[in-house]
């Protein structure tokens, strides 16, 4: 779900179709798989980044959920979702910026060899995710927030895979520290990103024609 930006109100594709749907479905149980992949072989590996990465699996599929839900009905519904999207990323930024704030504080170097494989397999997964909702890329806010999340989220992954690169040469765990931050900062991006166009589709559907 890192990553996640505006996108044009001005498309008509909501998403009501029975292809997108099943698409939809077959994503959020994806990043359901991997939440829970990444939340055992984050707390294995001692890696904050994985840890990160899986908190980011979960709200995927939650706001993948959410997206599901709200498809067909009403554009304010929809807007309202994106609001409680955004607002729970800026949540998780926070949790991810203070967990990496202790991990600063004790010492422990996470296993490079597997944050680095479960870092392929998530990015696996994200490309899976990705290609599954590439044709489904233009649409309004709540479809292509999706799309854009998948194929972001496909971007952080490489980052984690570049800190087990980083860990295992210097023997150091700053380098999972900076892509936990880093992700952190993606969120909360996403965050400020949706909740924009939120306020921006509730302002103009207040507005008489």
């Amino acid at each position: 779900m890192s990553g996640c930006c505006s996108c044009s109100s001005n498309t008509a594709f909501d998403g009501a179709s029975a292809a997108y749907r099943r698409v939809l479905w077959a994503v959020i149980v994806i990043n359901a798989v991997m939440f829970g992949v990444e939340t055992v072989g984050g707390a294995l590996a001692g890696s904050m980044a994985l840890k990160a990465d899986a908190l980011d699996f979960l709200g995927d599929t939650l706001t993948y959920g959410l997206s599901l839900w709200v498809i067909g009905r009403p554009g304010h519904w929809r807007s309202r979702a994106a609001l409680l999207k955004g607002a729970s990323l800026s949540l998780m930024a926070l949790w991810v910026l203070g967990a990496s704030a202790y991990r600063v504080l004790i010492i422990g170097t996470p296993e490079p060899l597997l944050m680095g494989s479960i870092g392929m397999l998530a990015l696996a997964a994200n490309l899976g995710s990705a290609g599954l909702l590439y044709r489904f890329r233009e649409g309004d806010a709540n479809v292509r927030s999706v799309w854009l999340c998948s194929r972001n989220d496909a971007l952080g992954n490489i980052g984690v895979m570049g800190a087990a690169g980083l860990v295992w040469l210097s023997g150091s765990g700053w380098p999972d520290l900076a892509v936990a931050v880093v992700m952190a900062g993606l969120f909360l991006y996403s965050s400020m990103s949706i909740l924009r166009q939120a306020r921006e589709e509730l302002r103009m559907a207040a507005t008489p024609a």
